[in-house]
C-alpha cells in the first residue's frame, strides 16, 4: 500500500506494465522471425539439390519465444491490475480508466498464443 497521495506512483505502475508490454512485442516478434526463418531456409534448399535439413529446430524456438512473449504480456497486466488495487482514490486520477492497459496486454497473449498454435498445427 502506497501512502504518497500522488498520481505518479500510478502513472510509474503504467510506464512499468507499458515497458513489458514492449518487451513482450519484441520477444513475440523475434519468435516469428526466427520461425519464418525455418521456412526461408526450406525453400531455399528446395531450390538445391542440398540434402533436406531439419527446421524443427527452428519451429520449436520460435513457438518457444512466442509463448515466452504471451507470458510475459500476461504476467505484466495481472500484476499491473493486482498494484492498482491497492492504491487509493488520490493515487489514480479522475476519469481514468486502467482496464485498457491490460486488456490490450491480454489480447497480446492471446494472439501470441493463437500464433505459436498454429505455427505447430501447420508443422511449418
Amino acid at each position: 500500500m502506497s501512502y504518497l497521495d500522488d498520481p505518479r506512483v500510478f502513472f510509474a505502475a503504467e510506464r512499468t506494465m507499458l515497458a513489458w508490454q514492449r518487451t513482450s512485442v519484441a520477444l513475440i516478434g523475434l519468435g516469428f522471425v526466427v520461425e519464418r526463418f525455418g521456412l526461408f531456409v526450406r525453400m531455399i534448399n528446395a531450390t538445391h539439390t542440398v540434402v533436406q535439413e531439419s527446421t524443427k529446430p527452428t519451429l520449436w524456438f520460435g513457438v518457444a519465444f512466442l509463448v515466452l512473449g504471451a507470458l510475459v504480456s500476461a504476467l505484466a497486466a495481472w500484476q499491473y491490475q493486482r498494484f492498482v488495487l491497492t492504491l487509493t482514490h488520490p493515487e489514480v486520477p479522475r476519469g481514468h480508466y486502467t482496464w485498457m492497459g491490460p486488456a490490450l496486454n491480454y489480447a497480446l497473449a492471446v494472439a501470441g498464443l493463437a500464433m505459436a498454435a498454429w505455427f505447430i498445427w501447420s508443422g511449418t
